[in-house]
């Protein structure tokens, strides 16, 4: 059986006259005038009005957008969903100045959290940059250990996330 190419244009029996507007590895995504767009499977019976010639790449769109999601995960500040420990939902963090004479102030703890998981994600990037550069192995190495201190240094706010794998982590003792 000789897949259609997308630009196809068919006749199904339930729901009328249609183009192919992608291919996958087991269905044709059309958009019938009548009905909208339908997934019919590759050995559906219909009849073909015209069949594009073009080459059938069976790449879905959802695998695509996942590819396309995975990479910009990788290489931009783009982030994980990191989520709050319940403890503190909805919680505040007071700043309580030493001199009793000056005020304090206050910020949703949602909000601290979530400027601390940027810090977390830009030294993240910071990091894919340094070991995809075309520093010396060396400098590398040397940049590497001032971001894993500043890893350590953040550890104290540990406490604020939910799951432990997304945690800060500094430098192991030997």
């Amino acid at each position: 059986m000789k897949l259609l190419g997308i630009g196809s244009r068919i006749n199904h029996a339930e729901f009328g006259k249609g183009v192919v507007t992608n291919v996958t590895s087991k269905h044709y995504w059309v958009t019938f005038i009548d009905n909208g767009l339908e997934t019919i499977d590759l050995d559906s019976e219909f009849d073909v009005i015209e069949a594009a010639e073009d080459d059938v790449d069976t790449v879905s769109f959802y695998e695509v957008e996942r590819s396309l999601k995975s990479i910009l995960k990788k290489w931009s500040d783009v982030s994980e969903v990191v989520t709050i420990a319940d403890k503190w939902k909805g919680g505040k963090l007071i700043m309580q100045p030493g001199d009793t004479n000056l005020k304090s102030s206050e910020m949703p703890i949602d909000t601290f959290f979530r400027k601390i998981t940027m810090v977390r994600d830009r030294l993240r990037v910071m990091e894919q940059k340094i070991n995809s550069s075309n520093l010396e192995e060396q400098e590398k190495i040397d940049l590497q250990q001032y971001i894993t201190r500043s890893y350590g240094s953040l550890t104290s706010f540990n406490v604020l996330f939910k799951l432990k794998s997304q945690q800060f982590v500094g430098q192991r003792s030997k």
